[in-house]
C-alpha cells in the first residue's frame, strides 16, 4: 500500500528561501562555447536534470566520492521514498511505516562515532543540513527547540547530518556559536541518503521524523517550523516502542 500522503503547498513556505540549496563548490564544470549565458543554462539543465533523477529514482545518492566523511555508511532498511506529485511534506501511517538502514559517522563535533542505533527506541529526528544554506541556519533554532523538549522528556533526539561542507570547522563553529546542542553527523558525500531509501540528496534542509522503531512517520522537504515539527513528533510519544 502506498502512505497517505498530507501536502503543504509550496506556497506556505517562509518567504526568500529556495527549495534546493546547492553549495558553492557543487556546480558542474562545463566548457567555455557559449560563454556565461550558456555555461549557466548548461548548469541549470544538469541540476534539474540530477533533482528529477533522485525522486523519479529512489535510489541514486550524491556522488561526491572524494571528498571528505568517508566514514559515514549504512546498513539495510526496507523503507523506499517516494514523493507522489512532488509532495514536500509527506506522512506515513503507522501500520504503513517501514524501517531505515542504519546510520554511522564521525561526529561534527569531537571525536566520537555516532550511529542511529544509539538511539534504540527513541524517537529520532533526522535533519540533512549545511552552514551554507539559509534556510538551515534559518530552521537550527526550530530543531534546537524539538531536541530540547524530547530530551527533557527523554523520549528522543534531534540528529542532525552535516552535509556538503567541505570546511569541517566552519560547520563546527557554526554548532557552537548558535548553542546547538544536538548531535550531527559530518557527512559531506551525503552517503547517508542511501541508507534513507532514496531521500533525494539534492535536497537541502530534508527533515526525517523516525518513530520509536525507527521508521519514517514524516518527511519534509523543505524548511520546518518548531511548531509545525513538533506537532508531528508529539504524537510519537504515545506509540509504542519496539517489541
Amino acid at each position: 500500500m502506498n502512505p497517505t500522503h498530507r501536502t503543504t503547498p509550496l506556497s506556505t513556505r517562509r518567504p526568500n528561501t529556495g527549495d534546493t540549496h546547492t553549495p558553492p563548490d557543487s556546480a558542474h564544470s562545463v566548457s567555455p562555447v557559449g560563454g556565461i549565458g550558456h555555461k549557466r543554462r548548461v548548469r541549470t539543465f544538469l541540476a534539474g536534470l540530477a533533482a528529477a533523477t533522485m525522486v523519479l529514482g529512489g535510489a541514486t545518492a550524491c556522488g561526491d566520492n572524494n571528498t571528505a566523511g568517508k566514514d559515514a555508511v549504512r546498513q539495510g532498511g526496507t523503507f523506499k521514498f517516494v514523493s507522489p506529485g512532488g509532495q514536500t511534506s509527506i506522512s506515513y501511517p503507522e501500520n504503513e511505516r517501514k524501517p531505515v538502514g542504519d546510520i554511522k559517522g564521525q561526529a561534527l563535533v569531537g571525536d566520537k562515532q555516532i550511529s542511529l542505533d544509539d538511539y534504540q527506541g527513541q524517537i529520532v529526528v533526522l535533519n540533512s543540513w549545511g552552514q551554507w544554506c539559509g534556510p538551515c541556519r534559518s530552521e537550527s533554532d526550530d530543531l534546537q527547540g524539538v531536541h530540547e523538549k524530547l530530551t527533557t522528556q527523554k523520549r528522543g533526539t534531534v540528529l542532525g547530518i552535516n552535509v556538503k561542507d567541505p570546511s569541517k570547522d566552519k560547520a563546527a563553529d557554526f554548532v557552537r556559536d548558535n548553542g546547538i546542542t544536538y548531535p550531527s553527523i559530518y557527512d559531506p558525500p551525503f552517503k547517508s541518503a542511501l541508507a534513507l531509501g532514496g531521500v533525494p540528496a539534492s535536497v537541502i534542509p530534508t527533515t526525517i521524523v523516525l518513530d520509536k522503531q525507527h521508521r519514517p512517520a514524516h518527511i519534509f522537504l523543505q524548511e520546518v517550523t518548531e511548531d509545525q515539527l513538533w506537532k508531528v513528533v508529539e504524537p510519537l510519544t504515545k506509540e509504542q516502542g519496539p517489541q
